[in-house]
């Protein structure tokens, strides 16, 4: 069972960055040379692909909610409070 729900959004982001960090220490470390503007266009074009797929994970999951009519007999069995004897 997954502790909490998969965001496709923060995954692009966090690549991106990573990608920039990694960047930024090859520059470091001597194994290329990176002009100090090279990292901008990456991360905020990181960004902006990370909020679009966001948008659409929201946009699919909306849409697929709004389609659920019914709940799982469990769920609505544990809703219900203890009956008073």
């Amino acid at each position: 069972m997954l502790r909490h729900e998969f965001q496709p959004g923060r995954l692009v982001a966090g690549v991106f960055l990573t990608l920039a960090g990694i960047t930024y220490v090859g520059d470091a470390g001597g194994a290329w040379d990176t002009p100090w503007f090279a990292v901008i266009p990456m991360v905020v074009g990181g960004l902006c692909l990370a909020g679009a797929v966001g948008l659409l994970t929201r946009a699919i999951r909306g849409r697929r909610a709004k389609h659920r009519t019914e709940t799982p007999p469990e769920v609505e069995e544990r809703a219900q409070p203890p009956a008073p004897h």
